[in-house]
């Protein structure tokens, strides 16, 4: 949930010197999904030092490897943007 990938990314950063932070947690497949949370379903946070975290859900398509991929895609896209 982006509850949990809040509280993630939040207690990392609070734990290390480092200035962002990137949690994810999710349902790549083949299996685990379920009608409220199909397999696809992910929650991504991302925090840069002392501003608001942003959390989002997304629902990816495709097997556990591109749901993957587009995962990693997506947060080191925000990622960039956050440190740009």
């Amino acid at each position: 949930s982006e509850e949990v990938v809040s509280e993630m990314v939040e207690g990392a950063l609070r734990e290390s010197k480092a200035n962002l932070g990137i949690a994810i947690s999710g349902i790549a497949g083949p299996g685990g999904g379920t009608t409220a949370r199909p397999v696809g379903t992910v929650c991504i946070a991302w925090k840069l030092d002392q501003a608001s975290t942003i959390r989002e859900t997304f629902l990816f398509e495709g097997n556990r490897n591109e749901v993957r991929y587009q995962t990693v895609f997506k947060a080191l896209e925000v990622a960039i943007e956050l440190v740009n």
